[in-house]
């Protein structure tokens, strides 16, 4: 009889038949619809729009001269970064999966792009942005959103300290009035430049940039809902025009946003670009996820869909390049503010990316005037807010291996780059958790239970039986240890391995328990295991491990019968 032919149903289930990739096209059809945007949100925006504009409003203020500061920082001028608070602030703002979430250009993605600034030219930066977008894109559809919440504590406050310093070092030649400063890492373009201002000091942009900073910080603790920074910046660009002072400005602007183009794609590119299309991603990611969960924080019931929230995300950063904007980000700091001002909504945030068009199309001229070391003043004193020093006090003094991370992530920030810091700073605590994990598993000998026996009995299953409880993770981390202690038993006749215990077996661990086994049993020494979970069981059983014992009947249920068993061993022998 001829074997039955695939059915209909079937066909779409097996790989190589027709039906397969249309299932494939199904389900991602079925994942991009649950990430764009729904009634939800839109009935979200009804609940009170005049709140919300106003802390549109008042979001757009505040990110005004940082959207213009940290395009500077980046390298491709303040347009671009006015072009990526409009463009990508609208386009993550009606996709993204927080309703008070703000994007823009921030102080951590300026880290990150001036190296690529520096080796690839601002085309090589705006084909950055697209491929990070691609690859947001793909991150959202393939559901990793929520792993971004295992990323360790010490890993993300030792780069956000790292981050605040690089951007407080990024601002010192524009602080010291300084334009020719040159070197490799930004440490040592700031060195350059405090040699330079010592050569040829220039004391005003020193008083400028000090003077924003301080007013920011102190006015903050004074009246916090007021835009100190928009002040600030805004008598330094007054005392500039009115004093004759030696001022560098941000420059002329264009009225308008850019006309959209494409001339920055270039596939053969694609290769040189990618590892840094991945560190810009990476960075987009985190930062976005982090400012999500603080946003909900500071709310009662509201919860960002951190999937949805990569893929807008991922269409800002491909919007953004095509009108001259650099890759985006969630902003800690203005989303803080537009839950302070009252937010509810994505309306909230849609109105800052408009208010900030506005500006561009109204005020270009007086924008280009702004002194760029009143933007240095900005972002110091953003630097010295990025920094919560009781947190890192507290991972200081919380575990020695907390400590370990932080400062080891720190320092690789300053010193090389935030995705390599990330990298190693990961690295390292995955292996001192595993090392603790590894400390915990315990191979401990415990007395049987004679029951009822006479004393030359007892002492018969004295000299010749011992019970050995595994306790914790038997996996590779901890398998060396395990061995080296078991090879230790000597003088007995009947080894009992009580593995109920036991959380987790991997295939490290299974191996290093067969030749554990193997090793006794070459020494005579018969061994018996008890209570091992089917989940474990399966694990063994797969890796061929205690084959030869199941054969003959030495795994037991549970330990009582094992303690019987190794009884009658002891009195045969």
């Amino acid at each position: 009889m001829n074997a039955a032919a695939p059915s209909a149903v079937d066909a779409p289930s097996r790989p190589g038949l027709p039906g397969g990739p249309r299932r494939a096209g199904r389900l991602l059809g079925t994942r991009l619809s649950g990430l764009l945007p729904g009634r939800s949100d839109w009935a979200a925006v009804r609940r009170s729009p005049r709140r919300d504009l106003l802390a549109g409003l008042t979001v757009a203020v505040v990110a005004l001269p940082l959207a213009l500061a940290f395009g500077v920082t980046s390298g491709l001028g303040a347009q671009a970064g006015l072009v990526t608070a409009v463009v990508a602030g609208a386009v993550a703002a009606i996709f993204g999966g927080s309703n008070l979430q703000v994007s823009g250009p921030t102080g951590a993605m300026t880290v990150v792009l001036v190296p690529v600034v520096q080796r690839f030219g601002a085309r090589g930066v705006l084909m950055v942005g697209a491929l990070a977008g691609l690859i947001l894109l793909a991150l959202a559809l393939a559901r990793l959103g929520r792993y971004v919440r295992y990323l360790p504590t010490p890993v993300i406050e030792g780069f956000t300290a790292g981050i605040a310093v690089v951007i407080a070092l990024q601002q010192v030649p524009a602080a010291l009035g300084v334009t020719d400063a040159h070197g490799e890492k930004v440490w040592a373009v700031a060195a350059d430049a405090v040699v330079r201002f010592a050569a040829h000091p220039r004391p005003v942009a020193v008083a400028v940039a000090l003077g924003v900073a301080a007013l920011m910080l102190l006015g903050a603790r004074w009246r916090p809902g007021l835009p100190f920074s928009l002040l600030g910046v805004a008598a330094a660009t007054l005392l500039a025009e009115l004093a004759p002072v030696d001022l560098v400005r941000i420059g002329a602007l264009p009225q308008g946003l850019p006309a959209p183009s494409l001339d920055f794609l270039d596939p053969g590119a694609i290769g040189v670009l990618l590892p840094s299309a991945l560190a810009v991603a990476a960075l987009a990611a985190l930062e976005s996820l982090l400012s999500a969960t603080v946003a909900d924080g500071m709310t009662v019931g509201e919860r960002h869909d951190p999937d949805r929230e990569l893929f807008g995300q991922g269409l800002a950063n491909l919007a953004a390049p095509v009108f001259g904007g650099i890759p985006a980000t969630a902003a800690i700091a203005r989303t803080a503010v537009n839950v302070r001002a009252g937010a509810s909504s994505k309306l909230a945030a849609l109105t800052h990316a408009v208010a900030l068009a506005a500006i561009v199309l109204a005020a270009a001229p007086l924008v280009g005037r702004i002194p760029l070391a009143a933007l240095a003043g900005v972002l110091l004193a953003t630097t010295v807010r990025m920094v919560e020093a009781g947190s890192l006090r507290a991972l200081l003094r919380a575990t020695r291996a907390d400590a370990v991370v932080l400062v080891l992530t720190f320092a690789v920030t300053v010193m090389w780059d935030l995705v390599t810091a990330v990298a190693v700073g990961l690295a390292v605590a995955v292996v001192l958790a595993l090392r603790a994990v590894a400390r915990s598993a315990r191979l401990e000998q415990v007395p049987l239970d004679p029951g009822e026996h006479s004393a030359e009995e007892h002492a018969l299953l004295a000299e010749h039986i011992v019970a050995y409880r595994l306790d914790g993770p038997l996996f590779f981390a901890a398998a060396h240890t395990f061995l080296l202690e078991l090879a230790e038993v000597a003088d007995v006749r009947v080894v009992i391995l009580r593995m109920s215990r036991v959380s987790t077996v991997d295939a490290t661990g299974a191996q290093v328990l067969g030749d554990a086994v193997d090793r006794l049993r070459a020494r005579g020494i018969t061994v018996l295991l008890s209570g091992i979970t089917p989940g474990h069981d399966q694990v063994l059983s797969t890796l061929g491990v205690a084959a030869e014992l199941r054969r003959e009947g030495l795994i037991f249920p549970d330990t009582p019968a094992a303690i019987r068993h190794a009884r009658a061993i002891a009195l045969a022998g």
